[in-house]
């Protein structure tokens, strides 16, 4: 029987930085497979290389060494070019602060990678709107992020991650700007989101991180414990 191909792979990757005199080792040593659909959570201490190696997966950076692989697409070496069309492509971000353009409304934020990927325009605004209606938005595109609250703008940015249909999702503290409440029905939307994709999700609430299928600790650039 032939091998399942993995979803993330990445080969004795580090990331050092140097500051000043001192050495820091953001990554070091990591070694991880992720195969298939689901959600991932990734818990650990603040400055442990949780967002480093979320930036590593996502081609936001450049290992110091080691070998990352996403979908099938080794990352070293690839030239700035190749990578954007990558991120493009394979990988859908959501981030703490949102990112919205808040002159854009919620149908255009989520528009907007697709006009960057070329996608035709009456394709863009039917799989916005259906996007939107997803994530219970559908009332809500003409609206700026300036007028939804904290949870809808995250609603907002899980729907514009989804905007060119990647394998992959990365969410870093998705609900670290929300209350409890608004925090827990963002990752029940990620969750669902994880039937159809890969979704590994940075978080220090291990509350929240039990609700994925596997659980990564990470400390001092370590992977100490998978679950």
């Amino acid at each position: 029987m032939s091998e399942t191909k993995a979803v993330v792979q990445l080969k004795n990757v580090a990331k050092h930085y140097r500051r000043g005199s001192e050495v820091v080792k953001a990554l070091d040593g990591i070694d991880l497979r992720i195969n298939g659909a689901g959600m991932v959570a990734i818990v650990g201490p603040s400055g442990s290389g949780k967002s480093t190696l979320l930036h590593m997966i996502g081609a936001m950076d450049r290992p110091t060494r080691g070998e990352v692989i996403v979908a099938g697409q080794a990352l070293n070496g690839l030239p700035e070019k190749a990578l954007t069309h990558f991120r493009r492509q394979t990988v859908g971000f959501v981030f703490q602060t949102f990112n919205l353009i808040p002159n854009l409304t919620a149908f255009e934020n989520v528009m907007l990678p697709m006009e960057f990927n070329k996608v035709p325009k009456g394709e863009r605004d039917s799989r916005a709107r259906r996007l939107l209606g997803q994530v219970g938005l559908g009332h809500r595109l003409t609206h700026r992020p300036g007028e939804l609250s904290g949870g809808e703008q995250q609603r907002v940015a899980i729907a514009r991650a989804l905007a060119n249909d990647p394998p992959l999702i990365l969410a870093d503290e998705p609900t670290g700007n929300l209350d409890t409440e608004s925090g827990q029905k963002i990752y029940e939307l990620l969750k669902g989101v994880a039937r159809e994709r890969t979704v590994l999700v940075v978080t220090h609430a291990e509350p929240l991180a039990r609700m994925a299928d596997r659980i990564l600790y990470i400390r001092d650039g370590k992977l100490v414990n998978t679950l």
